[in-house]
């Protein structure tokens, strides 16, 4: 998939954002865990190499999401993950909106949006050439 994570994860509880610890071996990390390079390929040949903890073959994800063209990837070059059914493809904030709402709703939604913008004045009509 093509698509943002949240940004907190793979981080730890009570540490900010771009901050370092102060003395690694206060929190647990003075010894490295063991890791391995994945390589994933999908249908249109990119190749993505992954790190993982040291696990068994069978515990490693058998698919990944390639960051390039969003297809499926698997750990086979010769043989690519099959596409996803298209009800389950990424869809976009805007692809949800656009299934809620039709041209028209939408242009009454954004017509009240700038009138409540004018009325604060926000939005003076000539930037928008209505003048």
């Amino acid at each position: 998939m093509v698509h943002g994570t949240p940004g907190y994860r793979g981080t730890r509880v009570g540490v900010a954002l771009g901050s370092a610890p102060r003395n690694q071996s206060d929190h647990g990390e003075g010894e490295q865990l063991p890791r391995i390079r994945v390589p994933y390929w999908c249908a249109k040949g990119h190749e993505t190499r992954l790190v993982f903890l040291k696990l068994p073959d069978d515990q490693l994800p058998k698919t990944w999401d390639c960051p390039k063209c969003g297809l499926p990837a698997s750990r086979d070059p010769g043989h690519p993950a099959e596409p996803r059914p298209e009800d389950e493809l990424f869809k976009s904030h805007l692809d949800y909106v656009k299934e809620r709402r039709s041209s028209q709703d939408a242009e009454v939604v954004l017509a009240g949006a700038l009138e409540r913008l004018r009325a604060r004045g926000v939005l003076p009509d000539q930037l928008l050439g209505d003048a």
